[in-house]
């Protein structure tokens, strides 16, 4: 049990990680879109999460493969989370409203 307790802080991070990356790209893309320059927002926001999510992995599973891998099983999870919550939303441009014709 004690070692199932010591990888429980390693699966939160891993959540916490995947719902920042995922979340991230879902609000990117909607900013992205709207934008004149979206090149900009996909190449910062990208360079920005991935940069994110990779130190946060370092810190997390350094000198443990097994608290890397429960990391990168809470990622996956929060990937199915943030789709799951994001699917029926659309992301909007800023400075847009939703105008029913």
């Amino acid at each position: 049990m004690t070692e199932l307790s010591a990888l429980l802080p390693a699966l939160a991070a891993g959540l916490a990680l995947g719902a920042m990356y995922f979340a991230g790209l879902w609000w990117t893309v909607g900013r992205g879109i709207g934008s004149p320059f979206p090149v900009r927002w996909f190449l910062l926001s990208l360079l920005a999460r991935t940069g994110i999510a990779m130190i946060g992995f370092y810190l997390v599973g350094r000198g443990s493969w097994q608290r890397l891998l429960v990391c990168l099983l809470g990622f996956i999870i929060a990937r199915y989370i943030v789709t799951r919550l994001t699917a029926g939303a659309t992301a909007q441009p800023s400075g847009s409203a939703n105008h029913a014709p």
